[in-house]
């Protein structure tokens, strides 16, 4: 039946001190745990748990009779779970797809508690299955367009998954591995670190107290303000600034209407904070959040006049000394902000890299700078003795 399918892993998200109960026992069921008096620790809230409950399958049963896996880890349940919980204390488990061959399950079209999602018999799901996975295969969500739902597609599988099922487990990080792989050494799973799969960065480097060079997806740093680098024009065409557009559509209305009436300029960025945290976006219930919504700040900083021209460094230098000037005034208490004109910009590292250093280097606030993905920098352009000197 999956022959027709070149399918991912699923996956089932846990406490790192869960693996070894898995490992014996299967992924069960939230009944099932409840039936055989299965010592656990959850990671989700508990009106979370509770509302599927309330949620029947076709069969009459309701959600709680299931293990449910993900054909997309990194989605918005994982987010919310990472915001409340350590890094250090979550695993995703690989699933095998050889799960789809139970007449049993179900599979969802997406977040199984939603109301608009269908919870389908395998023949159904299968016949869709494509569409459910191009569905998930986003780097970003929003509630607008569906895609929040969507991207938490589920398998429901009855009772348990059984623990021949399991092949791998992911954690984000090398140190967490190391950890993992002593805790289940004796049942031989394969323990591979996947920092992007938790939304960490792909590189991370520490330069100062405050200062870091990171590669990776800045929309998911968990800054208070990210920056965007922009033209005075009010066109966003690509990098950064077309992700934002279409991301964040408010952010592009404000950076419009600053190009209009001139408040946005070459050496003097703009901060404009949202009407909603970036958080609440991203997070699955967000209104349940433990530690409320962080607010998210736009810092729009223009790199050149035109799109069609070469950023202006000139530029970008005074716009880093209004920020050094203006940060605490604006409420800025933390930044990521990518490598200023050395993408689309055409200007080189080697020569942005330590202007940017010296100035940033100087905010009592974390500071994250974001590497340009375009293009590889040569390591001896990346240490703390050439970019602060």
């Amino acid at each position: 039946m999956t022959s027709r399918f070149r399918l991912p892993l699923f996956y089932y998200i846990t406490h790192i001190d869960n693996l070894c109960s898995i490992l014996e026992k299967g992924i069960l069921s939230h009944q099932t745990i409840i039936d055989e008096d299965v010592a656990f620790i959850p990671i989700y809230d508990e009106e979370i748990v509770t509302n599927r409950s309330q949620i029947q399958t076709p069969n009459g049963k309701t959600l709680w009779d299931y293990a449910n896996v993900f054909f997309q880890p990194r989605n918005p349940m994982l987010y919310r779970v990472l915001i409340e919980k350590s890094k250090n204390d979550i695993a995703i488990v690989g699933v095998q797809p050889t799960i789809l061959n139970d007449n049993n399950i179900f599979i969802t079209t997406g977040n199984a508690a939603h109301s608009l999602s269908e919870i389908l018999p395998p023949q159904k799901g299968l016949k869709i299955l494509q569409k459910i996975l191009k569905n998930i295969d986003k780097e970003w969500w929003k509630s607008e367009d569906g895609s929040k739902r969507e991207i938490m597609a589920e398998c429901l599988v009855p009772n348990r998954i059984p623990q021949n099922n399991i092949n791998v487990i992911y954690v984000a990080n090398v140190e967490i591995a190391d950890r993992v792989r002593s805790i289940v050494a004796q049942y031989g799973t394969l323990v591979i670190p996947e920092p992007r799969m938790f939304f960490q960065p792909d590189v991370q480097s520490v330069l100062s107290s405050n200062l870091s060079l990171v590669l990776g997806d800045m929309f998911f740093s968990r800054m208070q303000t990210l920056t965007i680098s922009v033209n005075t024009v009010g066109i966003m065409g690509k990098g950064l600034a077309s992700r934002a557009k279409y991301q964040f559509p408010d952010v592009y209305v404000a950076y419009q209407d600053m190009c209009r009436t001139k408040k946005l300029r070459m050496g003097k960025p703009v901060v404009y904070t949202t009407e909603y945290s970036l958080d609440q976006q991203l997070a699955d219930e967000p209104q349940y959040l433990a530690n409320g919504l962080k607010e998210t700040k736009f810092l729009l900083f223009a790199t050149k006049d035109h799109w069609r021209y070469r950023a202006n460094i000139g530029g970008i230098e005074e716009g880093l000394q209004w920020l050094q000037k203006n940060y605490v005034k604006e409420g800025i208490e933390s930044l990521a902000i990518p490598a200023l004109g050395c993408g689309l910009g055409q200007l080189e590292w080697m020569d942005v890299g330590p202007l940017m250093c010296r100035y940033l280097s100087t905010l009592k606030i974390p500071i994250q700078i974001y590497l340009p993905a375009e293009k590889k920098i040569s390591a001896e352009l990346l240490t703390r003795d050439y970019l602060l000197g």
